[in-house]
């Protein structure tokens, strides 16, 4: 007859591993930095990706492609029969009839380059979004609740692939210099949201989930609010950049702080019926583009002296950052349009909103999940 076991003695403790202290947490701590490093790769390449396709438009080598292959697409001419009929295809265009007639086979490649490798650099994010998603799920990777995330960004990055061609597709009509200003509003404002939404996806996976349901119960909210107001503002600044740059606005009215010479410039309603003047009339656009900038600013200090008050210093730090980048972005607006918009002064000036957002975010962000501080002040 077995003994009287103790009905306290663990059953089958013999056989029962040891626990790791920590183990679970260390376990995802290691799927959100792995997935942290897979969205910070990403966001660079969309940085890449804006700064392409800034320069696609400046040289005005958008419209060189004229049909839209998304798998086929990726070979270039490969013999001289397959570039005499790409540029067959581009001289069918209003742009080349009436800005570029007479282009030659080896001017057409320069532009036909430019729009390749934008396209070309779009594949590329797609194909390592697919592989880097597969590959933590397949490693069981991905933290609870990223999954949606995740896939949130790759359908974004697909329907951003058919807002480019849409874009496209304007200018291919007929009577059309350019693509239609609001679709690259449209194409523009797409990259900023997936950039916008990589950026607070990083900061998040940053710190710990504990840490961050913690750091909330100390958030400020009226600052938070502001930044959220700031990022709002500056996104609609982005959209009517863009406008700017689809119909070359800024390279008229070069004087400053005036327009022409008086506050407003001339035939501000001249086209019929009036809302077209807010996409198609370039002194129109130029005039709201400066009006919301001055506005942003003046937000901007606002926001800047209710964090003054903060308690938490990498909070206050992180609107000084924003404050100085925004006054550096006013000044290289003025500077850009007082010199027409050259190329390297105004792809220059759009990185400088990529920055902004991406300060203005990280402002919210800290002000949302403050980080732990000393009584001494040390983060």
């Amino acid at each position: 007859m077995a003994g009287q076991r103790n009905i306290f003695e663990d059953v089958n403790a013999a056989q029962k591993p040891a626990a790791t202290p920590g183990g679970v947490s260390r376990d995802r701590g290691r799927g959100r930095t792995r997935v942290r490093v897979f969205i910070m790769i990403l966001f660079v390449m969309v940085v890449v990706q804006i700064a392409i396709g800034g320069l696609t438009r400046l040289t005005d080598s958008g419209l060189s492609i004229t049909e839209w292959a998304p798998i086929t697409g990726a070979i270039p001419p490969l013999d001289q029969a397959t570039w005499e009929a790409e540029l067959e295809a581009y001289r069918a265009t209003t742009e080349y009839q009436e800005q570029n007639r007479g282009m030659s086979l080896e001017e057409f490649k320069v532009i036909y380059w430019w729009e390749w490798g934008h396209r070309q650099w779009a594949r590329l994010i797609g194909v390592v979004w697919a592989i880097g998603f597969v590959g933590l799920l397949a490693t069981k990777s991905v933290p609870v609740g990223w999954t949606g995330r995740l896939v949130l960004l790759g359908a974004l990055g697909g329907l951003q692939g058919l807002a480019g061609w849409w874009m496209v597709a304007s200018g291919m009509a007929p009577g059309m210099f350019d693509v239609a200003s609001y679709r690259l509003a449209v194409h523009l404002g797409l990259a900023f949201l997936i950039l916008g939404l990589m950026a607070w996806y990083i900061m998040l996976l940053g710190r710990a989930e504990a840490e961050l349901m913690t750091a909330r119960r100390d958030g400020d909210r009226k600052l938070a609010g502001m930044a959220t107001g700031l990022m709002h503002l500056t996104a609609l600044q982005i959209l009517i950049g863009a406008l700017v740059a689809g119909i070359d606005a800024g390279r008229n009215y070069i004087d400053w702080p005036l327009m022409a010479g008086a506050f407003t410039p001339p035939g501000m309603w001249a086209i019929e019926p009036w809302y077209r003047n807010l996409f198609e009339n370039d002194g129109t656009v130029q005039f709201f583009h400066r009006i919301t900038g001055y506005v942003l600013f003046l937000f901007g200090i606002g926001a800047w002296i209710v964090a003054r008050r903060s308690a938490r210093s990498a909070t206050k730090r992180a609107f000084d950052w924003v404050l100085v980048m925004m006054f550096g972005q006013i000044v290289l607006g003025i500077v850009t349009v007082m010199h027409s918009s050259p190329w390297y002064l105004a792809i220059t000036h759009q990185f400088g909103a990529v920055v902004l957002i991406t300060l203005i975010l990280r402002a919210r962000f800290l002000s949302r999940y403050p980080l732990p501080q000393s009584v001494r002040g040390a983060a």
